[in-house]
């Protein structure tokens, strides 16, 4: 061979290897465990985005989601979280309640999980501690189970006078247990009577008001659970029809029709899920994230619900509503 051959061939080599090397490299991947179904996530999934896009990444271009939805059939979380583990994503994220956060625990202990729930994440085994949880997990928290009380109490405040509510409880829920007890204990210091009733399917709901209406009820309390919070929309149809004021954990079923709602700030609390997802992405470990706490409580109510049931909202919860839809 000779020396301009040589040459000629050495940049052949080159040019060959260089696209190999000019390559990108693959873009990491979320893992994103849903109860629901698309639709029923839209508003949290936009602000899932909106905190992955305050670290620097955005969906399809430098980081991609692998979604799994359970399509409202929680038995079917752990299979789907599995499969996600399987996968190897580079982090979990499992938001919309203890359920799915468990269902993502149990898939892995090595891959990163970030959870969003409502109530308490030691209650509920996720975590040890708050502030420095070890292992694999960690995520948001929100106010929406502590504060179940003060749906009871706003009832109350609507209805003065009036010694009977209904409470509405998932029994399928891991939490539905500390939520009863808290609620008997709030409706016990208030002097007020509680009506529990119980539902974990759609089929269900109808009875609900059903009953509230029959027992004669000042108003039918909903526990703080995922399953209720995204069927707001059915919900409130239903508290139409039966013409039974009610109150729920998210602003969605009084923007669908329903009378009030007091419950966490999903929207912050689904951002933060966005936030440490991305942080994680960049090299931080769970361990090294606190569980973050979101305190900010959302009321809103529905004015044009009130005047259908013929109901006079106090001024009181009027001024402190963060949304009165008239």
């Amino acid at each position: 061979m000779t020396r301009r051959d040589f040459v000629v061939f050495g940049g052949a080599m080159a040019a060959s290897a260089a696209p190999a090397h000019a390559q990108r490299p693959p873009m990491p991947v979320i893992g994103y465990l849903g109860s629901e179904t698309p639709d029923r996530y839209a508003s949290r999934l936009a602000a899932f985005r909106n905190g992955l896009a305050e670290i620097g990444y955005v969906e399809g271009s430098n980081v991609a989601i692998d979604y799994r939805w359970a399509e409202g059939q929680y038995r079917r979380l752990p299979a789907l979280a599995k499969e996600l583990a399987d996968r190897q994503v580079n982090v979990i994220v499992a938001p919309g309640g203890a359920e799915v956060a468990l269902a993502a625990k149990a898939a892995t202990s090595v891959i990163p999980i970030v959870f969003e729930m409502g109530g308490d994440p030691i209650g509920v085994g996720l975590v040890s501690s708050l502030s420095r949880p070890t292992g694999n997990l960690t995520g948001v928290s929100s106010l929406s189970v502590e504060v179940s009380r003060k749906r009871l109490e706003f009832m109350g405040e609507t209805f003065p006078g009036t010694k009977l509510f209904a409470f509405a409880v998932n029994p399928a829920s891991p939490t539905a247990e500390s939520q009863l007890r808290n609620l008997q204990a709030a409706a016990t210091s208030l002097g007020l009577d509680l009506l529990v009733l119980k539902a974990s399917t759609e089929a269900e709901f109808d009875a609900l008001f059903a009953t509230a209406g029959q027992e004669r009820a000042g108003g039918l309390v909903f526990s703080s659970d995922p399953y209720f919070a995204y069927r707001s929309p059915q919900l409130a149809v239903l508290a139409a029809r039966h013409r039974v004021a009610a109150i729920m954990q998210s602003r969605d079923f009084p923007l669908a029709g329903g009378l009030m709602s007091y419950g966490g700030d999903f929207e912050q609390s689904h951002r933060h899920t966005g936030i440490y997802a991305g942080r994680i992405l960049k090299g931080e470990r769970p361990a090294d994230l606190p569980v973050q706490r979101v305190t900010k409580v959302d009321m809103c109510i529905n004015l044009k619900a009130a005047k259908a049931l013929g109901i006079a909202v106090p001024a009181a919860l009027l001024t402190t509503a963060d949304l009165v839809i008239e």
